[in-house]
This record gives structure tokens, sequence and C-alpha cells, in this order.
């Protein structure tokens, strides 16, 4: 099945228009060509080389090659790793990182080809109308998809709905409240909705691209975003240096006060629930160790995958970084040992969603953990040894597969949304609307129930596969929230998560110094991480003031 990045390795000539590609340390942009929108936008390829050109911003290093998950992943609870690598973001010193203003820099890029695909496709006239409306769908989303992440990475931020132009020459524009950050993603995925094609349609376009479906799940995302950071009441988390369970009171988001945040929950629920259709384009995948396989790219549960194609320009980083073997010998970012305790013996996420057996680049064999030598040591009677120190001590995941392990930048596909998450966010949000009602555990439970090993005959899940009866609606919430880092550890979910229900500083801060002795102090203006100077320093609206604390 052709895919998005394949079809944009023979249209990159899209960015003829779209401006620029970011060089690795300077950021400095270098323009492909001269041509203006006038003689560029004529019919449907143009318009197809344009709507490329905004996809193709999430393969730069502002974004995808390293910056933007280096940013989004790191920074949490349940990762460690190598202290060269998560001694600048993953250990609350962003400002040390090169690619500090990668998301800023990124995102606005973004905005700004969406901005000229929505200006100028829609006057194209020698085009299939369908492919008109669904490009425009995908501009709307891609502009309201950067808008979420800056604003949950910066707060309110600077609103750009039209391209610089002589008719609109404004480059100085002030910040937009939080919440009318928001209201500018909301309306933008409303659009996309509305533009955009089910999956499965003939007109939806490529594998790769987003389609209805995703709008939707983005919408609902929106939503309970909102109505967990407007929400009140108490959050209980495993961590802490013991890994015992704390019980912290949340916070209310800054931006999101006075907000009802059940009325969020409620838009939240509902737009979950048209995706929860059986029968209809997507399903959880039956074995979870599938969704990462190279075979399993692009099945039912994976909603929109980062696509990626060796010995192209859409490549990435992120399996060097977070496999067990790599160019460094072995990987440098892995799950903690408190967050692999999380899991029950019997769930295959931690059974085989980490990779316990590995031969490092220099032909050591290494098993993992080392409290459970009787099952890993010696397998297929190949003897792994450990080192008695925390190098050996690493849980590696499997979800960033590559065709080419021994290479830096190789083709691992990276999750933007799942299926799975679509279930969660309608548990989460029925729980805060009607409390932990059956609907609510039924949904929880489609996501456990796969993920558990099967016994007897016919197979049935295991009992522990079922979440704990009776629970109340803080334990449900709780509860829920501990099923997402188990189900997305390592997706660049849990920072969020922490973020939106107000409960980041606490968690992180019980901790102190983590595994690996990473850091894991932080102080309040880690909340938000800095606007670029060049920014402040070109946009006079801003006054120079950056987000507090930096």
């Amino acid at each position: 099945m052709k895919t998005i990045s394949k079809y944009l390795t023979v249209s990159v000539i899209g960015l003829a228009l779209l401006s620029t590609i970011s060089c690795k340390k300077a950021l400095e942009e270098k323009p492909y060509s001269f041509y203006s929108p006038e003689n560029f936008y004529k019919n449907e390829s143009d318009a197809k080389a344009a709507i490329n050109g905004v996809y193709a911003a999430l393969y730069t290093w502002e974004m995808y090659l390293q910056p933007f998950w280096n940013m989004t992943i790191l920074d949490d609870d349940h990762v460690s790793g190598a202290d060269w690598y998560l001694g600048t973001t993953g250990a609350g010193n962003p400002q040390s990182y090169w690619g500090v203003d990668g998301p800023w820099v990124g995102c606005y890029t973004i905005i700004s080809r969406a901005n000229s695909v929505l200006e100028n496709v829609v006057n194209i006239t020698d085009i299939d109308p369908d492919v008109k409306k669904r490009i425009l769908g995908e501009a709307y989303f891609l502009r309201g998809w950067a808008y979420f992440q800056l604003v949950q990475l910066y707060g309110g931020v600077p609103i750009h709905l039209k391209t610089i132009s002589a008719s609109n020459p404004e480059t100085n524009v002030p910040r937009a409240t939080v919440k009318g950050t928001y209201d500018v993603v909301i309306s933008d995925f409303k659009s996309a909705e509305a533009n955009l094609f089910p999956a499965g349609h003939a007109k939806a376009g490529e594998v790769g691209r987003v389609n209805q479906g995703v709008a939707k799940a983005f919408l609902a995302k929106t939503y309970l975003t909102i109505g967990s950071g407007a929400a009140t009441g108490n959050v209980t988390v495993r961590g802490g240096t013991d890994n015992g369970y704390y019980t912290y009171a949340k916070t209310v988001v800054a931006g999101l006060e006075g907000i009802d945040s059940k009325a969020y929950f409620l838009l939240a629920r509902d737009k979950a629930a048209e995706l929860l259709v059986p029968g209809g384009p997507y399903a959880l995948t039956p074995n979870w160790k599938d969704l990462w396989s190279i075979a399993g790219r692009n099945n039912k549960e994976q909603m929109w995958e980062l696509q990626s194609l060796s010995g192209t320009s859409f490549i990435n980083e992120i399996g060097n970084y977070f496999s067990a073997r790599s160019t460094f010998g072995q990987g440098a970012v892995f799950t903690t040992n408190n967050h692999y305790k999380d899991y029950d013996e019997t769930d295959t996420r931690v059974l085989d969603g980490i990779t316990h057996n590995y031969t490092t680049l220099q032909g050591t064999n290494i098993f993992y953990p080392s409290w459970q030598s009787a099952k890993y040591k010696v397998v297929n009677g190949v003897t792994y040894n450990n080192t008695g120190s925390t190098t050996a001590e690493r849980a590696y995941t499997i979800k960033y597969s590559v065709t080419e392990p021994t290479v830096v930048r190789s083709d691992a596909f990276v999750p933007l949304l799942r299926y799975a998450e679509v279930y969660l966010m309608y548990a989460e949000a029925e729980n805060e609307v009607n409390g932990a009602t059956t609907l609510a555990y039924n949904a929880l439970n489609e996501v456990r129930l796969r993920a558990y090993l099967k016994t007897g005959t016919p197979a049935t899940p295991v009992p522990e596969a079922y979440a704990p009866a009776g629970m109340t609606s803080e334990q449900f919430r709780s509860f829920v929230l501990a099923e997402r880092a188990r189900e997305f550890n390592l997706e660049g979910i849990r920072r969020f998560d922490l973020m939106r229900w107000g409960i980041y500083l606490q968690v992180m801060n019980k901790i102190g110094t983590g595994q690996n002795n990473i850091s894991k102090l932080r102080a309040n203006k880690n909340l938000l991480y800095p606007i670029p100077l060049g920014e402040l320093n070109s946009n006079t609206a801003l006054n120079r003031t950056n987000n507090p604390g930096w």
C-alpha cells in the first residue's frame, strides 16, 4: 500500500513554494526557490505538493528528526537513560539542549505552510473537488495540531491565521490567552473534521495522512486536556524513591481557571464515542506485540503514524536512542525499574514490550532485569550476563523498530495517535461525568484485556486483566492515568498527562534523583518551555517577556 512517505519522496518539490529547511545547530533557513503563490498554485498537482510540504515540516531538525520527541518524551517520571543524553531536557535543563527552540520553530513552520495552503488551494479550479476538500481539511488539522502542541508546551501563544504578506504585513502579534489558543485549536479541528473523509474512503488519501477519525480523536483529546486542566480533586500516583502510592491535590492549569471542567469532559466523552463503533475502520490489534513489528506498521490501531522511509530524507533518530542495540552500543533512553514494576507479570506490555535479552553492538549479551535471572539469564541455550552495575538495568522498549539498526538515522515509525487512546479517553471522560460506570469500565477493560495473557479452553483472560471492581471516581481517575502510562510508555504522552492533571511538579519532585542519577527535581519554570530569544527579540508585541522563570 502506498504511504505518504513514499508520496513525499516523489513530490518534495512542493517545498519550492513552502520555503525552508532548518540547519541542525543554527536554525538557518534556506529558501528552495522564489516561487510565489500566484505562479505556483495552479492545479491539483500543485495543491498536493503544497500539503505535502506541510507534512514535510514534521521531518525536520525542529521536529521529529530529534528535538520534538526529545523534549516531550524524556521529561517525565518513567524515563531514565544515559546521563550524557538526559542531562539537559531529561533533567529539567532544556535551555542547555541544542534543540530547545525546535518545537516553537517547527510548529510555526507548520502553521505558516498550512496558512498558505488554506489561502491558495481554495482558489484552484483545476482540481478534483473532493481532493480539494481533503487537502483543506489536512491543512486545518495540521495547523490545529501545531497550536495544540504550542499551547501545551508554552501556554498562550501568538496566533497567525494568515500568511505574512503585503496585505498582512504585521509580524508583531501579542500572545493569546491559553483559552483563546485552545479555541483556535478546537475551531481548526472542527474544520478538519468537516472537510476530511473517513478512513477507508476512496478519497481519504495515502496511508499516513490524517483523516476524519484522526480529527475527531484530537478534538476529543483537546476537550479532555481542557477538562482535566480545569478540574479540581485528588490524583494518586505510584512513584517516589520507594515506588509507593502517593495522593496529590491537583492544581488547576494556569489559564484554565474558572472553566466548567465537566462540560469539557462531556464533550470529550461524546466525541470519543463517535469513534467507538463496532465494525468501524479502527480496531485494537489483537496481539499487542504485533503493533510494533515492521509488518504491523499502519495497522487499524495506528490511527496516525509518522511515516518513514529508509534511504530518504524521511527518517529520524528515535530508534537509535530508544532501541537496545544502537550505534552507541546500546540505547540511551529506557524505562525506569520502578515503572517496569508497575506492570503485572502477565501483562504482555512488559513481557513482550521490554527487550529482556539483547546483544550490544560490541557483542556483549545482557539480560534485564537482574531480579528475574531465572527467566532471562539463559534463553535458548545462550547465556546473558549482567555486569552487576546500573549499566545492565536498562528496560528498552520494542516500540521503535527499524530496518537498519546499525545507522543513526533510520525508518522508525512514530505513533502519533492510537485507537487504544480513544478507549482510554472515553473511560476517563465518562468517569468524570458520571463516575466509574459500567461504560467507563468497559472502555478501560477493552485496552487491558488485549494486553494480558489468556489461559484455558476456550482462552479467557487471567483474572488480573480486569480493572479492580468497585472503584470510586477518584480511584478510577488515578487508575486510568496509570493505565495510560502502561499502555503509552515512551510514546510522548506521560509528560502531557502529568501536566494536564496539574501534578507534574509534585510527582517529579517526589522522586528527587532518579535511576542512573538523573535529576527529576523541577521548579515552577519547568511547567512551560522558554520562548525562543529570537522570537522575543523580533516580536515587539511580546515586550521581551518570557515564560515565568526563564
